[in-house]
């Protein structure tokens, strides 16, 4: 075959990849669209903004899922990334060369853990744990959010471990030999050389964060109002794992393919935006 041949063959066959890839996620926002569009011509705008749920009346909205989704991922990062930064600075520049490889894949481990086991554990010791600290049932948001922080954490520490890992031996050497301190050189040479790929780490982990299901449903107590940390909410991928089967009129189906809608869209444009402003950003100084 002439080289040429294989040139163009290749060529077409990544450019076709991409577009396959493209109508995959073209085709799944229409086809949220067209299901969801019976909700979307009966509540409107007032989906977003209204908490009221209830299926026998034919009531719904997402104020409440949103609320949940949002503050629930949130707490996740707060917790999940000062852990994975301290785990990446100790495996690259404090741990033992003869531990490194037994610690890191320890804690990669826990990446091969499925979801609904990290549901069970959460709902059988940290959920009672949760509830002798603080009060309640221990159902909640806060119980969700440590959940999913585990569930990441992993993630983001492998990603963090590897653009450390890739920081030049001249940079940190030239740093020690004009004097810096340890902590210095981790400060000032590493975390601003590998800033793009802890930037991408915490987008991935972003989202799987956001839509992270089985796990959160365990513990979140499923209720739909917007209430504290540690009280019963819900959140949209709970929402559609509890509620899909029970779904008995088109309006209640509709509204819930709204919802995974409003997931869809919210997924990426959190995530796109971050993409593009942060690792632009980054890449252009």
């Amino acid at each position: 075959m002439p080289v040429w041949l294989k040139e163009k063959l290749f060529f077409y066959a990544t450019k076709i990849s991409v577009l396959i890839s493209l109508a995959m996620l073209l085709g799944i926002f229409v086809v949220l669209l067209i299901q969801a569009m019976p909700a979307i011509k009966t509540f409107g705008f007032s989906f977003f903004t209204s908490t009221q749920w209830s299926p026998n009346k034919e009531i719904f909205s997402a104020g409440s899922a949103i609320y949940g989704s949002l503050l629930g991922t949130l707490l996740a990062m707060l917790l999940a990334l000062p852990l994975a930064l301290g785990i990446a600075i100790f495996l690259n520049e404090v741990c033992a060369k003869t531990l490194k490889t037994f610690i890191a894949s320890s804690i990669d481990l826990l990446a091969a853990i499925p979801s609904i086991v990290y549901g069970m554990w959460g709902l059988f010791y940290l959920v009672p744990i949760v509830a002798k600290i603080f009060g309640g049932s221990g159902l909640g948001i806060l119980s969700a959010g440590i959940i999913l922080s585990v569930m990441i954490l992993p993630f983001m520490s492998a990603i963090f471990t590897d653009c450390m890992q890739n920081t030049p031996d001249m940079l940190k050497e030239s740093a020690y030999a004009l004097g810096a301190t340890k902590t210095e050189v981790i400060k000032d040479v590493v975390l601003p050389y590998a800033k793009i790929g802890v930037t991408g780490g915490i987008i991935l982990a972003l989202g799987r964060a956001l839509g992270e299901t089985m796990a959160v449903t365990f513990v979140i107590g499923n209720t739909h109002k917007i209430t504290s940390l540690i009280a019963p909410a819900t959140n949209i991928p709970a929402t559609l794992a509890n509620e899909f089967a029970e779904a008995d009129s088109e309006l209640y189906t509709s509204s819930l393919f709204y919802l995974a809608l409003i997931l869809f869209c919210m997924s990426l444009l959190i995530i796109g935006s971050a993409k593009f402003y942060f690792l632009n950003r980054m890449k252009r100084k």
